[in-house]
Formats: structure tokens, C-alpha cells, sequence
């Protein structure tokens, strides 16, 4: 059963209190709208002619916007330089209400640049260093985030594989929030492997869960989710898994056991990039506000549901939530 727009507002109203933390690989998100009329003499490729540009957090970063846009005070921690990118970025954040922990690093604010042509993406652009350059000692980044970790409800590691998050770092900052009485959230990426154990929830999708499990997944076979599962929660030792597998929904397993699989909130998919950040953030924000594993699901699930009905990097506001639930 979906989500009632009377639990949606009764969550929202709790989440309004909560203080998040999210620790990962941060970049900015360049959009380059144009057109292309016609082809180039010079290669048989578009030319586009620049309509205009636009800039928002990505990465670790949209995750802490989706929880500052459903209502709660988010901080993320992650690497932004001196650079003219860095200092564009954490401007945006605190317009956004996020607020902007810088880590060491020695390496570029990562840029993606996106070339959108009538609503249809042309090219991604890349400027970012090599991963040893956003790496960082767990001793230190210990010492930075321990006043951050102590005044969230929450804290969600978000790894876009570029550096930051290690497994001496994961672990360090998994047990000093645990310790402090925090729920703990990750949402991994195989290219990067992490040893982390006893955490709260993680949220891989489809391929992400079947990869951290050591299993290949086959196009003529069925999912196999009792063996992932059971294999997740045997290597990591998480409380609640969630695997997010997009039209198909969402799987919900508990302790190493499937306990059900949701249906798509989804009416129409427009683009799914940063969805995968707002699942992890309303999930994280629903459990802290003291929802069950499969009420926060269907929170999450509704709130993705708006966010892929969107162009480009996007979060959900309360309103566009409610307005959802109540299927307007």
C-alpha cells in the first residue's frame, strides 16, 4: 500500500527537526542548454548554439539538497577547492540552506558538464584529478566532523567512487556516529570497495547489490534477492537493505531477509540521474523521524517518483510530495 498523504505530512513534520550529516564525493553539476540546427563542416558533428548555462551541487551534494528540500538541516562534508568551482559551489550550498564542510584535499573541484539539446542530452564533460588527490586521513577527518557528527540525528556516506571515502575512513566515522547514537547510511559503489560492517542502511540498486554480493547477474534468469541478501548481510552485517531496482521498485530486506518488494511510485520517468540521492536521503530522514523499514520505503519511493519526473540534477519540496501522495 502507497503512502497516505496524512503519514506523508506526519513525517514531514517530524523530519523538520532532524540535523543530517552527509560525508562523500562532492562536485558541481554544469548544464550547457543550447540547440543544433545544423551539422559542422568540420566533422560530422552537431554545432550548438549556447541558449544558456546552469549550475547546481551533484554528487554527495544533491543528496544534502534533497534533505534540506523535504525540510531538514543537512551539512556535507566533502572536498571543495580554492578553485573558482569550489568557491561557486559552496555559494550555491548556502543558498540552498546546506551548509558546507570543506575536507583536505589536493586536487580539483570535480566539474561534470552536461550538453542538453531540446531536453536530450548530447555529451557529458569530466574535469576532475585522480582519486589519491581527495583522499584523507580517518584520524583527521575524525577530528573535523566530530562536533557535525555529535549534533546530527543522522549520517549518510554517499560514494561516487572518486576518493574520499575509504574503508579506515568509513569505519572511523561509521563507529563515532554509532557510538554517539546516530543512524548510519551508505550508499556504496562497487568500483570502490569498502569494508564497512553494523551499518543502519545501505541502498545499492540493482547491479550495485548483485556486484557487493559476488554475484553476476543474468538476463535470462530471475533476480536472485534471497541469495544477495542473505549474502549483503553474511559480508556487511546491515540492519536494513534497500535495493533500488527502477521500474521495478524497491526490494526490502531486513537482517538478511527479504521481507517484500514495492511497486514504482514513478507516473512518468523523465531523467534518473539523482534519483538514487533522494532515495537514500528520504529513506535516511524517515527511519531517523522513527519510521518502520517499509513506511520509509514508500516515503522514498514517492519522493524518487517526483525527482525522475524531472530534467537534470533535482530534489523534492514537501509540497510536490503531498501534492503526489495525494495523486494531484
Amino acid at each position: 500500500m502507497a503512502i497516505t498523504p496524512a503519514k506523508t505530512r506526519a513525517l514531514l513534520g517530524k523530519i523538520a527537526g532532524l540535523r543530517v550529516l552527509v560525508i562523500g564525493d562532492v562536485m558541481l553539476d554544469h548544464y550547457v542548454w543550447g540547440d543544433a540546427t545544423r551539422i559542422s563542416p568540420e566533422a560530422p558533428v552537431p554545432v550548438v548554439e549556447i541558449k544558456r548555462d546552469t549550475y547546481t551541487p551533484g554528487g554527495a551534494a544533491n543528496v544534502a539538497l534533497n534533505l534540506a528540500a523535504l525540510g531538514a538541516r543537512a551539512a556535507i562534508a566533502g572536498f571543495m577547492g580554492e578553485d573558482e568551482a569550489g568557491r561557486q559551489l559552496r555559494g550555491l550550498l548556502k543558498e540552498r540552506g546546506v551548509k558546507p564542510v570543506a575536507m583536505p584535499g589536493t586536487g580539483m573541484t570535480i566539474i561534470k558538464t552536461r550538453v542538453i539539446l531540446q531536453s536530450q542530452q548530447l555529451c557529458r564533460l569530466d574535469r576532475e584529478s585522480p582519486p589519491s588527490a581527495y583522499r584523507v586521513d580517518a584520524r583527521t577527518a575524525a577530528r573535523r566532523l566530530s562536533r557535525e557528527i555529535a549534533a546530527s540525528d543522522a549520517v549518510i556516506f554517499s560514494d561516487y567512487a572518486k576518493g574520499l571515502l575509504t574503508t579506515d575512513l568509513v569505519e572511523t566515522l561509521a563507529a563515532q556516529a554509532r557510538a554517539a547514537g546516530k543512524l548510519v547510511a551508505l550508499d556504496p559503489k562497487p568500483k570502490n570497495p569498502l569494508a564497512f560492517h553494523d551499518l543502519d542502511l545501505i541502498t545499492p540498486n540493482r547491479r550495485e547489490a548483485a556486484q557487493l554480493a559476488g554475484i553476476e547477474l543474468s538476463s535470462h534468469e530471475p533476480f536472485p534477492a534471497e541469495e544477495i541478501c542473505r549474502r549483503l548481510h553474511a559480508r556487511h552485517r546491515v540492519r536494513n537493505l534497500v535495493i533500488t531496482l527502477s521500474e521495478d521498485g524497491m526490494l526490502l530486506s531486513r537482517e538478511g531477509k527479504v521481507l517484500k518488494q514495492i511497486p514504482t511510485a514513478a507516473r512518468e520517468v523523465y531523467d534518473v540521474s539523482g534519483a538514487g540521492d533522494t532515495s537514500i536521503a528520504a529513506l535516511a530522514l524517515a527511519l531517523a523521524a522513527g519510521a518502520d523499514l517499509e513506511t520509509a520505503a514508500h516515503f522514498a519511493n514517492a519522493a524518487s517518483g517526483v525527482v525522475v519526473g524531472k530534467l537534470g540534477t533535482a530534489t523534492v519540496t514537501p509540497e510536490e510530495l503531498l501534492a503526489y501522495t495525494a495523486g494531484k
